[in-house]
């Protein structure tokens, strides 16, 4: 399979995925500033996972930019990471229609967790198909913040359960982590093409 239609595919996802969380947001009816406030829960959320699936889809393209031949294994890691991102929607309205209540907060912080290490079965994958000693291995290097992220989510999830804003504190943390994008893997496309 082409790589492209892979991308093309993956990108159709998570816009699809960010259409429908957008579409959650419900208009509120009267035109005073105060009716706004009961949605600030709500949009908080949605924020926060517009921002994580704006990461992922910026990590993501990066990563399948250096992949040189898309094989089975890859289509399905694919998959596996494109449906736990596809819950996205259904976590982020639980969590902000319910004020960051902690089965909704640890919910959520489930769903990163899982989408995190799909992203890494991913990566995984497509490093063990361009070998360990690959550029692409090499750029990956040892990933502190991929496997700092998984720990942190985890923590977050028990919190939740006893203090739901330390768990919503810890999943914006992580994000700010990975806001800036990886530039390691951004240097093994434009060297591989000549850049």
């Amino acid at each position: 399979m082409e790589k492209n239609r892979l991308e093309a595919f993956s990108d159709g996802v998570l816009a699809i995925i960010i259409t429908i969380m957008v579409l959650d947001l419900k208009v509120p009816t009267g035109s005073d500033i105060t009716v706004l406030k009961p949605l600030l829960p709500v949009f908080l959320t949605y924020a926060l996972s517009f921002i994580y699936l704006g990461i992922y889809w910026n990590n993501h393209h990066h990563l399948l930019k250096a992949v040189h031949k898309v094989n089975g294994a890859m289509m399905w890691a694919n998959l596996h990471l494109l449906f736990w991102l596809s819950l996205f929607p259904f976590v982020t309205g639980w969590m902000g229609e319910n004020h960051f209540m902690p089965v909704p907060t640890a919910l959520y912080g489930a769903v990163l967790f899982l989408a995190a290490i799909a992203y890494y079965i991913l990566q995984s994958i497509i490093i063990a198909a361009q070998g360990c000693d690959s550029r692409l291995a090499a750029a990956i290097g040892r990933d502190i913040k991929g496997k700092l992220s998984p720990v942190l989510y985890a923590i977050a999830i028990v919190v939740a359960f006893f203090r739901p804003w330390i768990s919503c504190c810890i999943y914006a943390i992580v994000a700010l982590m990975w806001l800036v994008p990886d530039r390691r893997i951004e240097r093994v496309v434009d060297e591989s093409s000549g850049r």
